[in-house]
């Protein structure tokens, strides 16, 4: 595939010189008819043909994309907003491509129709109140539509609120790793600044270390989620603008330096439910014969590979910004609970230190 890329690449820079030479060429010569470029009847025709052929190849190439890449897609959502977020965008996918069809089909039919022809007017209406009525209502109606159903998505989607006693998660971004902080026993996090960071003292996310609410949070390097149960996450950023994204949930916020965002919603299927998904373990499959075959010639980091549900960095935040990502494990309340007990607090792990 990569080499593929390659070689289209070095032909569109190649047609693209050999336009600018065109170009230059024309721009030489002198402006008498003996030297002059008129298109004849025969060329117009040619035109006309190659206006079909471009066409076959956006229908072609656009077809041949929905078959070999749509594997590629992301599985089904694993939030309670998911589902209503992804029947927005097919539906978006759907107008956009009803209307790129026809507008294709007729621009290029009308561009070979009414090519220019030997001794043929053209003709055109100088003013039509009924068809630019027409072909202005339309697009203002399914536009009107479809951003009054995306405001009131996003007025859904963005309803953080401490209803039905959400699990209070702190996300802390910095170049180039994610930390999770839980609000322990109280649910409550605890006061914190960029400007309280201590490294000699392992607080590497700024907790007030005077604040009551900050002495049983729970600092970890692993975000464990609850399936069913609502989950409230606050966002920080210590140094360059980041975004917490997490794709199977359908849910991303920007991380901003100086202030915190928020963004809510509810896991609905645990990890080892999604790595029984068909969709899923066909992914799975074909990642582990990729890496197998890697693997085989030698090349490391290419031990075989399970599903999980991932934090990335959607923003390009330096040069490891791909690296920039926390693994994310939906369980159950039970399983939840059990990890929780086991890890230590802020109290336990750096009041303590002198």
């Amino acid at each position: 595939m990569t080499t593929l890329l390659i070689l289209t690449v070095l032909v569109l820079v190649a047609i693209a010189i050999w336009q600018m030479g065109k170009i230059f060429e024309l721009s030489q010569l002198k402006a008498d008819a003996s030297r002059a470029q008129i298109a004849n009847d025969t060329d117009n025709k040619n035109q006309g043909y190659l206006l079909f052929a471009f066409l076959i190849f956006i229908y072609a190439i656009t077809i041949f994309s929905f078959v070999k890449y749509s594997k590629f897609l992301l599985p089904e959502a694993a939030s309670e907003h998911g589902p209503g977020y992804d029947q927005l965008m097919w539906v978006s996918f759907a107008v956009i491509f009803f209307v790129q069809t026809i507008t294709q089909a007729l621009l290029h039919y009308f561009g070979y129709k009414y090519r220019g022809e030997e001794g043929k007017k053209a003709l055109f209406y100088a003013d039509n109140d009924r068809l630019e009525f027409i072909w202005t209502i339309i697009p203002v109606v399914v536009l009107a539509g479809l951003i009054i159903w995306g405001l009131y998505s996003w007025t859904n989607i963005m309803d953080v609120n401490e209803d039905d006693d959400p699990l209070i998660v702190e996300l802390y971004a910095q170049q180039f790793n994610w930390t999770a902080r839980y609000g322990g026993a109280d649910n409550v996090l605890g006061d914190a600044s960029v400007r309280l960071i201590d490294i000699n003292r392992a607080n590497v996310m700024g907790l007030d270390e005077a604040d009551p609410n900050a002495t049983d949070d729970v600092i970890v390097k692993e975000l464990h989620i609850p399936v069913g149960r609502k989950v409230n996450f606050y966002m920080r950023s210590q140094d360059v603008l980041h975004s917490a994204y997490m794709p199977h949930f359908r849910a991303q916020m920007n991380c901003v330096p100086g202030m915190v965002t928020e963004f809510s919603f509810t896991p609905t299927i645990t990890t080892e439910q999604m790595r029984l998904n068909p969709e899923v373990v066909d992914k799975v499959k074909r990642t582990n014969v990729i890496r197998a075959e890697k693997a085989a010639k030698g090349i490391p980091n290419n031990d075989p590979w399970e599903f999980d549900y991932i934090l990335l960095c959607n923003k390009i935040c330096g040069t490891s910004h791909y690296n920039m990502q926390m693994k994310i494990i939906v369980e159950t309340e039970e399983e939840y609970n059990e990890w929780m007990k086991s890890q230590k607090t802020f109290a336990e792990t750096v009041l303590p230190v002198q």
